[in-house]
């Protein structure tokens, strides 16, 4: 973050779209492991795999330290403020304003991952003065794909992201949303 780039809010918590976006929590560390311990979740994010206590500790010190640096804001996502379902993130990077989620296997297929970046992308654009938010992806996966189309996200003409996670080359393309 440069010292022009003002500091995220020690607390955030978005409502609107069925959901309740709020900050992760202690209380939380237990419910992750179910979360982001999972074949899809270890091969489509950069999530620790295995996804233990540890590494659900880990996460949560992560998310804490990249928000107070001013870099990454990581909300769960639920439904009214309990249980967390999923995550969703925002992060600020030199190529964009880039937005990032996991939803739990459980509670897919329930259009969560859509309305929470629906959600973190009209905070960017409202809060933190974004002109455009972008999503990276693989082209294979085509569940975040179709959360692309579905909330108006257009892949963008830019140069592919290679690099490799865990052992495993991956390629991403690039979609954006700009402000409405």
């Amino acid at each position: 973050m440069s010292s022009t780039t003002p500091p995220f809010p020690a607390r955030i918590e978005l409502t609107g779209e069925g959901l309740v976006l709020r900050d992760w929590t202690e209380t939380d560390l237990a419910a992750m492991p179910d979360l982001f311990d999972h074949p899809d979740v270890a091969h489509w994010t950069p999530f620790a795999s295995p996804f233990d206590e540890e590494a659900a500790r880990s996460c949560l010190d992560r998310a804490r330290s990249q928000r107070a640096a001013g870099v990454t804001i990581r909300l769960a996502i639920t439904v009214d403020g309990g249980a967390p379902l999923g995550e969703v993130m925002l992060r600020r990077a030199p190529e964009g304003t880039e937005i990032g989620y996991a939803v739990g296997p459980a509670h897919r297929g329930q259009g969560l991952a859509a309305r929470a970046v629906r959600m973190m992308a009209a905070y960017a654009f409202e809060e933190l003065g974004a002109e455009q938010v972008i999503l990276e992806l693989e082209a294979e996966n085509a569940a975040s794909v179709g959360v692309a189309t579905r909330t108006g996200f257009s892949l963008l003409d830019v140069p592919l992201i290679e690099g490799e996670e865990k052992g495993r080359p991956y390629v991403l393309q690039t979609w954006g949303l700009n402000r409405p």
